[in-house]
């Protein structure tokens, strides 16, 4: 019996062992677990915080794009890395074209090519209605998109002078209503002289005589004709680009000329776009 005894109790003691390490072992397991859940949970709160911020970035750029497919007429479209272009502007441009000669037209590859020939194609509209081929007082030259007029000496000065004469006013006049047709333009005016030596109290040489008079016509451009000064250029290039030989008068007196190139500056053109649509905007935020 006492054997028995002693049998049963180192059981229960053996027993009682085992139970107690694996209790424990389970209790650590169990810190391990409830460790990792506590860093998942971190981390989903963590990513939940950060979707919601990416989520309002989203609802913001979506509500922008809303704001702008409601605003049809004044929804506005990249041109390459210049600015931007409104469905109004591209209805007028493609009016236009219809008129540009198909070959010329076929050659277009951007949109930036095509408002090219929409802004040249208006310029020689505006010259045909100005007479200003037919005039015997002018020399024009279209190449592509740059215009270029060539205007006699005996036309605006008299010689050797830099001061414009009265005849200038009717040649001016037409020249300005040409570079007013468009706001986004460039316009060179050029002084030509023969190679006769010139020197005055006021003119060094045909440098000066040259500068001065390009300089004149700018004068009376900006403040007879109300043509914008940021548009105008005024160079002086001497005797040193002559049409003819200056062996006879009436080769100089075609080397005596004043050159104007009319330049259309496409990227001035796409920023005028550009605030258009911005004022057009605005206006219908107001109303």
């Amino acid at each position: 019996m006492k054997k028995t005894s002693i049998a049963l109790l180192i059981a229960f003691i053996s027993f009682s062992c085992v139970s107690k390490k694996k209790y424990l072992a389970l209790q650590q397991e169990n810190g391990e677990i409830k460790s990792e859940l506590l860093k998942t949970k971190v981390a989903k709160d963590d990513l939940e915080a950060k979707f919601d911020k990416i989520q309002a970035r989203v609802d913001t750029y979506n509500s922008k794009i809303a704001s702008l497919k409601q605003e049809n007429d004044t929804k506005l479209d990249a041109v390459g890395n210049i600015a931007v272009i409104s469905n109004d502007t591209k209805v007028k441009m493609r009016e236009t074209l219809k008129n540009v000669n198909a070959e010329k037209l076929a050659s277009a590859k951007t949109l930036k090519d095509s408002m090219n020939l929409a802004v040249a194609y208006n310029l020689e509209k505006t010259i045909s209605e100005s007479n200003m081929n037919d005039d015997d007082d002018f020399a024009v030259n279209i190449n592509e998109t740059v215009v270029m007029i060539s205007i006699a000496d005996d036309m605006l000065f008299n010689t050797g002078s830099y001061r414009l004469s009265s005849k200038a006013d009717s040649v001016l006049k037409k020249l300005a209503d040409v570079i007013n047709s468009e706001p986004s333009l460039d316009v060179m005016v050029e002084g030509h002289t023969d190679a006769r030596t010139i020197n005055t109290e006021f003119l060094a040489d045909n440098w000066d005589l040259s500068v001065m008079r390009a300089t004149s016509v700018v004068r009376k451009l900006q403040s007879k004709y109300s043509v914008a000064p940021e548009k105008l250029i005024a160079a002086g290039r001497s005797s040193y680009q002559p049409i003819a030989n200056n062996n006879s008068k009436e080769n100089r007196a075609k080397n005596r000329r004043t050159k104007i190139i009319i330049l259309p500056n496409i990227d001035k053109f796409f920023a005028l776009m550009s605030e258009n649509n911005n004022a057009v905007a605005n206006n219908n935020i107001l109303d």
